[in-house]
């Protein structure tokens, strides 16, 4: 049986505790392969604390993402006093912070990682690097730097849509094996990005492509990139 990890989709902040209600009731569900969650929140917000602390105990929310890359997000959004005090917060529960920031702005995800060390992260989409680029050195000395922090693992996913209209696996390949390379076979896991990897391609497209860019690596570590490595880092059975 394949299991699921629902991920937040950006809602509007009125509509979090729907959302997070609605995916729980699915995980209830015997005829759903979605097992648990990574809800919706805003760590900045004074509605924060009681917002999460309503979830802590339950065995089906796993972390919290807040999308940092979109347009009307500033710079160093993630460093003000008020979010990272609610990512400190995710700690202290034991929920994790999914990180989805712009390729620019790793170093401001180090900065927030150095300030709680007590919460687990999970990097998103590879860092958002745009596979296209001719020069991937700016990124590739950035997110080196982010995978020294032992608190955080990466997500490979979300590259196809940043890749050139007839990207194949040799486009995403430095992306993939750098991402790899930096935070080793135990700290990174497939993400399928599903549906916004559609703006790239299919998802069994995407699959395919990084089975192949994979394909002579051991097969323990390959089992670890598409899926214990999930289990392990969300908790969830086997």
């Amino acid at each position: 049986v394949v299991k699921t990890v629902y991920m937040e989709v950006d809602v509007d902040p009125s509509q979090q505790v729907e959302e997070a209600e609605y995916v729980i009731a699915l995980c209830q569900r015997d005829d759903n392969p979605m097992e648990a969650a990574v809800i919706s929140g805003r760590p900045a917000s004074e509605a924060f604390g009681p917002y999460v602390r309503r979830f802590r105990d339950s065995p089906y929310i796993k972390g919290v993402r807040q999308v940092l890359h979109g347009a009307g997000t500033p710079a160093k959004y993630c460093l003000q006093p008020e979010f990272v005090r609610g990512i400190q917060l995710l700690g202290e529960l034991n929920l994790s912070f999914d990180l989805c920031v712009r390729p620019d702005e790793l170093a401001d995800a180090a900065a927030l990682i150095d300030r709680c060390p007590d919460t687990r992260f999970i990097l998103d989409h590879c860092g958002n690097e745009r596979p296209e680029r001719s020069d991937h050195s700016a990124w590739q000395k950035a997110i080196a730097d982010v995978a020294k922090r032992k608190n955080v693992v990466c997500k490979v996913s979300g590259i196809v849509d940043k890749a050139s209209q007839d990207w194949d696996a040799e486009e995403l390949a430095p992306v993939v094996l750098h991402t790899q390379e930096v935070f080793g076979p135990e700290r990174v896991m497939f993400g399928g990005d599903w549906p916004v990897c559609t703006l790239g391609g299919s998802l069994s497209s995407w699959v395919t492509a990084l089975k192949t860019i994979v394909a002579n690596q051991p097969a323990a570590q390959q089992r670890r990139l598409f899926a214990e490595n999930a289990i392990s880092l969300y908790g969830l059975s086997k």
